[in-house]
């Protein structure tokens, strides 16, 4: 069940009517939305719904025996446990035909071929996702960060939500369990933001993804070898910009659908692509996978703790592991590792030369790191910079992420050089689409805020009607169909 599609918009029409008729009974509202999430898994294959409720089983099992125990020793081995069952669900799904191919492979080059135990495995939409909700609710309860769920209705409902179920925002449990505690409310203001963000990711989507996969995207990188320069160039552009708007336009939809519900979720994108530095990128991009990783991974490995080159190490374990999680492809471990050189370099090169810029965290990025400017104007020309050189360096992995295999990626790379020939899929509205949808990351960054607030103030008859508008408006300019969004394979 597709968000842009009639099929959710009459479930959730349902959904949102019944859940706030039991506004007033708690448990009867868990139960009702717990049943919700599971039929809107279970829409795609009902046997989805089993894993999914056998991995929440392992969370709440792992919770439970924490609750019980206090002996450190074995408080890890449970946390080990449990982690190790979520992982290996997430690895046999998703790993197993490459490790598969991949073992064939090498049997093949030693010369000594076998016959290998194939099975065509169905790969569960989302099973990243709530995976790693599940390993952040046992190591947070691990670590006392919060309590363990007593209710298992609570727990179930924390993995299975269905606005962020099949690709994300990825929720922490410290953030969502206190919110079914409570007696939920929707003023107009809160109903203005959650409609606001629904148009705003609705038109990501519909209209600037699809038209940038369909017009250009999809072409250039099924076949690298036919197109020129320009329009390579132009295609992985104009892919950098629909992963983001399908992505984000995703967690929009996501976030604003569960706003109308009576719940709040994190912003999980931050203009990305007016990013100064790699650093300041991934503290902008999938933000919720970014201090995933951060929190679970990297902190755990030493973080920067223990001088450079642990530091270095660490990092580049992190994005490895984290280039893995989106595939089970070498693409996706090579770009892992190339965004973790690019990390371990922005570090390297801030050190080298701090910067003067007080007011952020990131600074000016890698490029201004190297340079003295010391007067407003410079240090606009310097952020600049850094901005063009982050986003030409994150398009360079982007070719790696979407290419279908290495040889199409080297091919890509290397059609990049070659400008001899006319552009035939660069058209000026591509161009002109990719380049108004690259400048809105320069304005403000609460715009959609500032709609909601607009909406509210004709009340929710008023907002829905315009809300109405806006979609018949982003109907009438989309191209024809719905594309499947980009996130759902991981």
């Amino acid at each position: 069940m597709l968000f842009p599609t009639l099929d959710f918009a009459l479930f959730f029409v349902v959904i949102f009517a019944a859940s706030w008729s039991l506004a007033r009974s708690i448990n009867g509202r868990k139960l009702f939305l717990l049943g919700a999430s599971y039929f809107f898994y279970g829409y795609w294959d009902w046997r989805f719904m089993l894993l999914l409720a056998g991995s929440s089983l392992i969370n709440y099992w792992a919770g439970q025996a924490l609750s019980l125990e206090y002996e450190m020793k074995r408080r890890k081995h449970i946390v080990a446990i449990g982690v190790s069952l979520n992982l290996l669900v997430l690895g046999f799904f998703k790993y197993y035909g490459f490790f598969l191919d991949s073992l064939a492979d090498i049997l093949f080059e030693l010369g000594i071929e076998r016959d290998l135990p194939f099975l065509e495995i169905i790969l569960p939409v989302g099973i990243s996702f709530f995976t790693f909700q599940g390993i952040s609710y046992i190591v947070d309860v691990y670590r006392r960060d919060v309590p363990p769920v007593s209710n298992p209705v609570d727990l179930f409902l924390f993995i299975s939500f269905f606005p962020q179920l099949v690709a994300g925002p990825i929720v922490r449990a410290a953030h969502f369990l206190p919110q079914l505690r409570s007696e939920p409310s929707l003023d107009p203001k809160t109903a203005g933001f959650g409609l606001s963000l629904i148009l705003f990711g609705l038109f990501k989507k519909m209209v600037i993804a699809y038209h940038l996969s369909e017009g250009i995207v999809d072409r250039v990188f099924a076949d690298p070898w036919s197109y020129s320069g320009a329009d390579l160039l132009l295609g992985v552009y104009a892919y950098a910009v629909q992963i983001y708007c399908d992505f984000s336009g995703y967690s929009d939809i996501a976030i604003g659908t569960a706003a109308l519900l009576g719940f709040r979720f994190v912003r999980n994108f931050d203009q990305p692509y007016r990013a100064t530095s790699i650093i300041d990128f991934w503290r902008r991009w999938h933000i919720s996978l970014s201090t995933w990783l951060r929190d679970y991974l990297f902190i755990p490995l030493g973080g920067s703790r223990g001088g450079w080159l642990k530091t270095w190490r660490n990092l580049m374990l992190t994005m490895v592991l984290g280039g893995v999680w989106h595939g089970a492809a070498w693409n996706f471990l090579l770009w892992g590792l190339y965004h973790g050189v690019l990390l371990v370099v922005n570090r390297v090169l801030r050190a080298v030369r701090p910067s003067r810029d007080s007011d952020t965290e990131f600074g000016t990025g890698f490029v201004a790191n190297l340079l003295s400017f010391g007067d407003r104007g410079n240090r606009f020309i310097s952020g600049t910079v850094g901005v063009v050189v982050t986003f030409n360096l994150v398009c360079i992995g982007w070719i790696l992420f979407r290419s279908q295999d290495m040889e199409s990626a080297r091919a890509y790379l290397s059609g990049l050089q070659d400008w001899s020939e006319p552009a035939y899929a660069a058209t000026p509205f591509m161009a002109g689409l990719v380049g108004l949808s690259l400048l809105s990351h320069f304005l403000p960054r609460n715009l959609p805020e500032q709609f909601g607030r607009f909406l509210s103030r004709f009340g929710m008859v008023g907002a829905m009607l315009i809300f109405g508008l806006g979609l018949v408006f982003i109907k009438a300019i989309a191209p024809e169909g719905v594309a499947p969004f980009i996130y759902f394979q991981f």
